[in-house]
């Protein structure tokens, strides 16, 4: 079992930033690709971006530039810093990491954390 905790949301303002962390613990050995996703109101949730254990990233279109995806394997961290921010990025932001091992592949979910841009 995997277990993962989000931090880091709160309200801001257009342009602003904000760094969000998710942290992992239990058997974190069988992680493998690790991925935020949000879900707006009134939206289907999605996927924002995702790293491989080899560091291959991948960003939505609506993020690219804005966001930064990273990973630290020694601290079992995933983080997510968001700069300029948009109201369209207001949603629940959860942290999303999958076991391969297991057939099908285990899915683990954070329990989300708000983020609110003002404009």
């Amino acid at each position: 079992q995997v277990q993962l905790v989000e931090s880091g949301g709160g309200l801001v303002q257009t342009g602003g930033s904000l760094r969000l962390s998710c942290a992992a613990s239990g058997d974190i050995f069988r992680i493998g690709t690790m991925r935020w996703y949000r879900q707006g109101p009134g939206k289907q949730r999605e996927l924002v971006a995702s790293i491989t254990r080899t560091s291959r990233i991948y960003y939505a279109d609506s993020v690219k530039g804005r966001f930064t995806i990273s990973r630290d394997t020694a601290k079992n961290t995933l983080f997510l810093q968001m700069n300029s921010l948009k109201p369209e990025d207001t949603a629940v932001y959860y942290c999303h990491a999958e076991d391969p091992v297991t057939v099908p592949p285990q899915n683990y979910w954070g329990q989300g954390t708000q983020v609110t841009v003002s404009l």
